[in-house]
């Protein structure tokens, strides 16, 4: 019998370098999940849904105001738990916790801890992907992405996505995740996915190893 594929993926990275794309294309690939014969949902999650408010565009796990974080970690601690629990599957997410502490940083200026997060993501076999993109290539995708934004003026100022990358350097340098760096600047989410897919088969990033069994 073939070893079960049950790779778990965080891409992070600030807006414009493809994340979504690149998630639904890892989450239908064969070397990543399987082979299909028929089409089917397996889990694909982001701490970007704006859960905590009634209206469009509103806060949620990264961009929540400060008397909301209480809520927020209790969420982290939630999904958390439910990657102990349901080990044995593939979770691919679009932004995460890292995007969180990004958007804290700027915004209020506190850095939220998640070692204890990372510390639990480890033993699971949780992977780190950083989707970045050369600075002179945002404007093409921002002109892309203005064909079909809900909210174009998200993208006014590219600077922000500059910074934020800045940023995210950072936290992807300090985060305790295996991590892989990988170019967007082309917008060939085609070569990126083969990219992430070798790194995970050379890493062993497809599977679960048997002594990560007894976390619950």
């Amino acid at each position: 019998m073939q070893p079960k594929l049950c790779p778990k993926i965080i891409l992070e990275g600030t807006r414009l370098t493809h994340k979504t794309e690149i998630a639904f294309a890892l989450n239908e690939h064969n070397r990543i999940v399987g082979p299909r014969k028929y089409r089917y949902h397996s889990p694909l999650i982001s701490a970007e849904w704006c859960a905590f408010t009634n209206f469009p565009w509103g806060r949620g796990l990264i961009n929540f105001e400060p008397q909301e974080e209480a809520l927020a970690m209790e969420t982290y601690h939630t999904w958390a738990r439910l990657f102990e629990l349901q080990q044995y599957y593939s979770w691919i997410i679009d932004r995460f916790h890292l995007s969180t502490q990004m958007y804290q940083l700027r915004t209020y200026g506190k850095h939220i801890d998640f070692i204890w997060l990372e510390d639990r993501l480890l033993p699971l076999g949780f992977r780190l992907i950083f989707c970045t993109r050369s600075a002179d290539s945002f404007e093409a995708a921002r002109a892309e992405r203005l064909k079909v934004s809900g909210k174009p003026a998200q993208y006014d100022d590219l600077k922000v996505f500059l910074d934020e990358q800045a940023v995210m350097k950072e936290l992807v340098a300090a985060s305790h995740l295996p991590k892989l760096t990988v170019d967007i600047s082309d917008s060939s989410v085609t070569r990126v996915v083969e990219e992430i897919a070798d790194w995970l088969e050379q890493t062993g990033g497809l599977y679960i190893a048997e002594k990560r069994a007894a976390l619950w």
